[in-house]
């Protein structure tokens, strides 16, 4: 589903104009199910969504910026606001993926209306198309109350990292039948409540499967299944800008060693006064 389109930067870094100009639709995310997979990552800031949108479907601003950005513990204490902030630099930094914003912890389990408060304000505060909540049949009722007012839902089951506490751990779920059966079971809720996509993280692969073959939407894979609809990762992961990642990441560049030593090069280069140099120093007029 991705595109091709030229930028120009000429005037402005922040936000370049690419041509043509068109963003993929809710609508055209739902049928993509059983198509070509999805291909999804996340985006925090303005620079990283120009460089990853050509590329992507789906730009997810997720609440993992809490630990990747702001080195907190998990991604409980992520606010409202910092969402806000983190999404409305994406949609400025891209014009073909969907852009989808994480409702952080706290914002949407008291109440549907409650959920459609939050939901509508982070909307209208960035332009993004979308939100994605975690949980499965007892998130099923606002799924489908923001759903039928116009806000559209992805949902997202299995390893829940805003229920890291209750769950004790990101381990691989669904390795009993109990649980297997539950998250199947949430999965399906959602989707009939009217999700548009479910997120299905860190399941053992039976599961994804069974999930992807039971929902009419598409289902997003992370530590899942390559049968699943589509894949994300956080960006930062599969780049290799930590030394420590996941077991479902793979790797695809070694960004954190490149960067060590360009940082390497610049401080040998300072201290042994051969930078700036003549190309980067101004000479007075004659």
């Amino acid at each position: 589903m991705s595109t091709t389109y030229t930028i120009d930067t000429s005037t402005s870094r922040a936000n370049p104009t690419p041509a043509p100009m068109k963003r993929l639709t809710i609508p055209a995310i739902r049928k993509a199910k059983g198509g070509t997979p999805l291909v999804m990552l996340t985006a925090y800031t303005v620079r990283t969504a120009q460089l990853l949108d050509p590329h992507c479907d789906i730009l997810l601003v997720g609440d993992s910026l809490g630990q990747v950005i702001y080195g907190l513990p998990s991604t409980v204490p992520v606010t409202l606001d910092m969402m806000a902030a983190h999404g409305a630099a994406v949609v400025r930094g891209s014009y073909h993926s969907v852009v989808v914003i994480d409702m952080p912890f706290g914002s949407y389990e008291a109440s549907p209306e409650k959920a459609f408060e939050n939901a509508a304000w982070i909307l209208k505060q960035t332009g993004a198309a979308a939100v994605k909540m975690e949980g499965g049949e007892a998130m099923a009722p606002t799924v489908r109350f923001l759903s039928e007012r116009g806000i559209p839902v992805m949902g997202h089951v299995g390893l829940t990292p805003q229920a890291v506490n209750i769950l004790g751990g990101y381990g691989a779920r669904g390795r009993s039948k109990v649980e297997a059966d539950k998250i199947v079971a949430d999965a399906v809720a959602v989707a009939e409540a009217g999700a548009f996509a479910i997120v299905v993280e860190g399941v053992v692969e039976p599961i994804a499967i069974e999930i992807t073959q039971k929902v009419v939407c598409p289902t997003i894979g992370i530590g899942a299944s390559a049968e699943c609809d589509g894949q994300v990762l956080v960006a930062e992961d599969m780049l290799g800008m930590f030394e420590r990642t996941p077991r479902f990441v793979k790797r695809f560049d070694d960004l954190a060693g490149r960067i060590s030593a360009a940082v390497e090069t610049y401080a040998a280069d300072v201290r042994s006064r051969r930078f700036p140099g003549s190309e980067q120093t101004y000479a007075p007029k004659d």
